[in-house]
Formats: structure tokens, sequence, C-alpha cells
């Protein structure tokens, strides 16, 4: 699961550096901080867990191969906003679920399970943003930690009621991935908190 989500975020990352015209470089740097920014922040957040990508180096050469993928066939991502909601959606899935199973694994409260959940699937999207200099999906009006959350309390739902391990794990995943398929096709958004949805300027403080 977990090298699965790495990949998609991955290829992810890597149209979003493409779309902002970086060189290879700064485009493989872009989908490996995509790929390892939730969990590298998951982990460091839990005592005594090594980070997963330096604990595991195979992870590495799974970010690469996404990205170098992205770049050779980029000619076949050309629908840049299918393709990235395709991937987006696909890691977001995978690494919320993992988030929760390995808060799950040390014995957290099942609260922290679920921050953890949507720190793993949600902050590498933020990371990636913030690297391109736009401001991360999941601090405007879009619907995205809001999946991740709902997916992270179904699987903790599914777990407390002992279901079998293969079911709940697939149903939140395909949970969150119909859900931000669905809202995005639909354009469903949260809504604004600016009167006639105006930005704020720094000359109205």
């Amino acid at each position: 699961m977990g090298v699965v989500g790495s990949f998609a975020l991955a290829i992810s990352g890597a149209l979003v550096g493409m779309q902002k015209k970086l060189d290879p470089f700064g485009v493989i740097i872009v989908a490996f901080v995509t790929a390892v920014g939730g969990g590298t922040l998951r982990d460091v957040l839990i005592e005594q867990r090594d980070v997963f990508w330096i604990a595991d180096p195979s992870y590495i050469y799974f970010i690469l191969a996404g990205a170098i993928c992205a770049m050779i066939f980029q000619n076949k991502l050309d629908r840049f906003r299918t393709s990235l909601l395709l991937f987006d959606t696909i890691g977001l899935a995978l690494f919320s679920v993992a988030g929760v199973q390995i808060g799950l694994t040390y014995d957290l409260p099942y609260i922290i399970c679920i921050i953890l959940g949507v720190i793993t699937g949600s902050f590498g999207g933020v990371s990636r943003d913030i690297l391109v200099n736009e401001i991360p999906v999941v601090f405007q009006k879009e619907i995205y930690a809001t999946i991740s959350i709902v997916g992270a309390v179904f699987y903790i739902v599914l777990h407390h009621l002992e279901i079998n391990r293969l079911i709940t794990e697939l149903l939140p995943i395909s949970t969150i991935f119909i859900l931000r398929t669905w809202v995005v096709y639909k354009e469903i958004t949260l809504p604004s908190i600016y009167k006639n949805d105006e930005t704020v300027d720094e000359e109205d403080w």
C-alpha cells in the first residue's frame, strides 16, 4: 500500500512540477516531497519510529520511477487536471488508511490515529503546493482533508468492530477515492467565510 501510494503521489508532484515549467531536477524534488511529506511528518511525531523512507530506501526507487514515468509519458497525461486528480486521490486514499494503521500499531488513541491518517494523506500535497508557491488545496474551499477524515473514521469503526482486515482496508480506501472524485466532478466546495467570497487584502486588516 505504501509504495503504491508513494508512486501515485510522486506522479502527482511531478505533474505539478512540469506544469510549473521546472527543470527535471526540480520536477523530481517536487515529486519526492509530495510522496514523502505526509509520512515523514507522521513518523517524526511518533516517538521511537524511524522515518519510513530512510528505514526502507525502496520507497525512493518507486518515487523516482513515478517522477520519471510522469516526465516520459507527459504527452499522454495532457489532461492535467484529470491526471492530477487521479494520482492525487489514489495517494490520499492509500496514505490516509496507512497513517491510521500505523497509529493503531503503536496503540495510540483513536483520535490520534485519525489525525495521523489525515497528516499522512494530506500533507504531501501541502508540501508540494508550498514548494511551487501555491496556496495548499487543503487550506482552500476544496473538500480534501475532510474526505481523509471520513475515510480515517470509517477505518477506525471497522477496526473496532473487528471486521475482516481486507474489507477494513478496501472500504475506506474506496470511500475516499469515490468521495474525492465525486466532489471534484460536481464542483462541491466548502462555504467561504469571507463576505462576497472576496480575498482579504492586507489593507483590510
